[in-house]
């Protein structure tokens, strides 16, 4: 896991090199200082001349100063690995989730893929910042105050012997009692993340429906929930405040009380004042690297989780990939189904999609119909490869579609979804998602196509009106009329429809499909809908019944034959001249 997550320093491994030099110079320069201190202290008590002091002096001084630059110095080379290293880390996981399939997006919530390239990138830049800086300064700290207490105090220094096995015991208890909370945590930061993005999304709804205090209850339940978890956590990780103090207290009053009887006792031949000093001073540097390390240790211990959700991201291997000799050329827009099943996992009971059986020419026209969960939008995922099928062959062109490169495939075939998305940006951004080469005039030709132009033109500032994120300031049938022309801008052999003229009326559907048969009649057009008026022109009909074709033919041959089909027909049909009747 590690290994996986270093691999996102990169370029920033000098940085993270000089910042252990220099940590390792500031350490060695702390150690040194209290040994001349107390050399110094043991020559003013003997009677030395004023030079000698000065000049130990002078020397204080210019360590102290080389101890501050490499401090200084390692502090911003650690910032600069660090942040680099989160940059790299959270780009390396939204490359990743830019490779995945539809079947691996599936396995995250988008909440949770947020969450995990914000707060747990900070989590663990946080414990690499801490690994780089303060893990290896404590332990060299500690080592070179425990080795120097020796020298200088001889059998002084055994206090560290029973003071640093409790302060560490102590420290490792803490952390370990406080890690469960801290793994409790981040799934209801996700959840809380996730009621946030909803709220947002459907704020239209929320407010529609009166229901902003429920909301709020919702999210203060969430947030109480974590808040809990980290006051549990942080009274457990308070213990380690008293027990420094403990075992600093004991050490001053162990030394002081040790120390001045032996200056008593033996006149200051076994040990002097400077000694003592020393031996304070290295006291106090042991045990605050252990608590230094105790606060890695909680950091890696909080940040561990966060590490194993990271990797899970970048483990995540996409199951969808090109070939290794990819087909970079769609021939045509012909699409074939040969005795096609597909399940969205393999541990679904029942087929989404069961023997399907499909040819559809070049530039034919056609429409799909049925009820909720018919396997409509399924069979058309299917085309671009968003999924592949569980059994049988997916043909566009007359190829096998997993011979294609992924990219060549999808960029044949452009699909415009009933909840399609624009993003934040000029309407001419947005356009142009479906070709950045497109030129002004294509853009309107492919918005007249769209029947478009017309309102994009009422706007004070025509195509360079601005759209809001999720396109929150237009209409659902102009969005739906933006996402078309984007899509036409592509020139694709194979356009899918699925059920995107939905929040358009009858009249303007007519207008858009007629545009399509004047306009592009060599793309394959697959059209699906709930209103028959937006299929019965079409060259094939498809009616779709639990994941199976129940019927398919023209308009004229499907009412004829009688079944859903023409069930649906009266349906709507009835259902108008009702309402027609009612006005009169």
């Amino acid at each position: 896991m590690l290994k996986k997550l270093f691999r996102s320093v990169r370029e920033y491994k000098t940085p993270t090199l000089l910042t252990l030099l220099f940590i390792t110079g500031e350490a060695v320069i702390e150690c040194i200082i209290p040994f001349i201190t107390a050399r110094l202290l043991n020559a003013i008590e003997s009677g030395t001349a004023l030079s000698t002091v000065f000049r130990t002096g002078l020397l204080l001084i210019v360590m102290a100063l080389l101890s501050l630059a490499c401090g200084g110095i390692a502090g911003v080379t650690c910032a600069k690995a660090s942040a680099g290293f989160s940059k790299n880390l959270r780009g390396d996981i939204f490359d990743r989730v830019q490779a995945f399939s539809f079947e691996n997006i599936d396995r995250f919530s988008p909440a949770s893929l947020v969450t995990r390239m914000t707060t747990d990138v900070q989590y663990v830049q946080m414990a690499y910042m801490m690994i780089i800086r303060t893990a290896i300064r404590a332990p060299l700290m500690l080592i070179f105050s425990v080795v120097m207490a020796f020298i200088m105090g001889g059998k002084l220094a055994l206090t560290f012997v029973v003071v640093i096995p409790v302060l560490g015991f102590g420290l490792y208890r803490v952390g370990r009692s406080a890690l469960p909370a801290f793994r409790r945590v981040f799934p209801k930061y996700d959840k809380m993340n996730e009621s946030v993005e909803e709220n947002v999304r459907g704020m239209r709804v929320v407010k529609g429906f009166a229901r902003e205090q429920y909301e709020k209850e919702k999210f203060a339940k969430t947030s109480e929930q974590i808040k809990k978890d980290f006051t549990h956590a942080e009274r457990i990780i308070a213990f380690n405040a008293p027990l420094m103090q403990f075992c600093v207290y004991f050490n001053m009053v162990f030394v002081l009380t040790v120390g001045s009887m032996l200056i008593v006792r033996y006149g200051g031949s076994v040990i002097g004042v400077g000694e003592i000093s020393a031996m304070l001073t290295y006291g106090i540097q042991v045990l605050i690297q252990l608590m230094m390390l105790s606060m890695v240790y909680v950091i890696i211990t909080i940040s561990e989780e966060s590490m194993k959700r990271i990797t899970e991201v970048l483990d995540e291997a996409p199951s969808l990939a090109s070939p290794d000799d990819p087909v970079l050329t769609v021939a045509d827009g012909s699409i074939d189904f040969e005795n096609v099943s597909f399940k969205y996992s393999a541990a679904a009971e029942k087929n989404a999609l069961d023997g399907i059986d499909l040819h559809i020419a070049s530039g034919m026209t056609v429409g799909v119909i049925g009820g909720t969960g018919s396997g409509k939008t399924t069979l058309v995922q299917l085309i671009p490869r968003l999924y592949d099928a569980s059994e049988g062959t997916v043909k566009v062109g007359g190829l096998d579609v997993r011979g294609y490169d992924l990219a060549a495939l999808r960029g044949a075939v452009a699909m415009v979804l009933q909840k399609n998305l624009l993003f934040s940006g000029t309407i001419r951004e947005n356009l142009r998602w479906g070709s950045e080469s497109a030129t002004d005039e294509e853009l309107a030709d492919a918005c007249r196509l769209a029947q478009a132009d017309d309102f994009i033109r009422s706007f004070p500032d025509g195509y360079d009106t601005y759209i809001e994120q999720g396109g929150t300031n237009v209409s659902g049938g102009q969005k739906q009329r933006l996402c078309i022309a984007r899509a036409l801008l592509k020139k694709p052999k194979i356009l899918i429809l699925d059920d995107s003229t939905s929040a358009v009326d009858t009249k303007t559907d007519a207008l858009i499909r007629a545009g399509f048969a004047r306009y592009i009649p060599d793309t394959t057009k697959i059209i699906i809908a709930q209103r028959v008026a937006s299929v019965k022109d079409a060259d094939l009909i498809l009616v779709l019944d639990n994941g199976k074709i129940a019927a398919a033919g023209t308009h004229e041959e499907l009412l004829a034959a009688g079944g859903i089909y023409r069930e649906i027909y009266e349906q709507q049909t009835k259902g108008g001249e009702e309402d027609h009747a009612k006005a009169r």
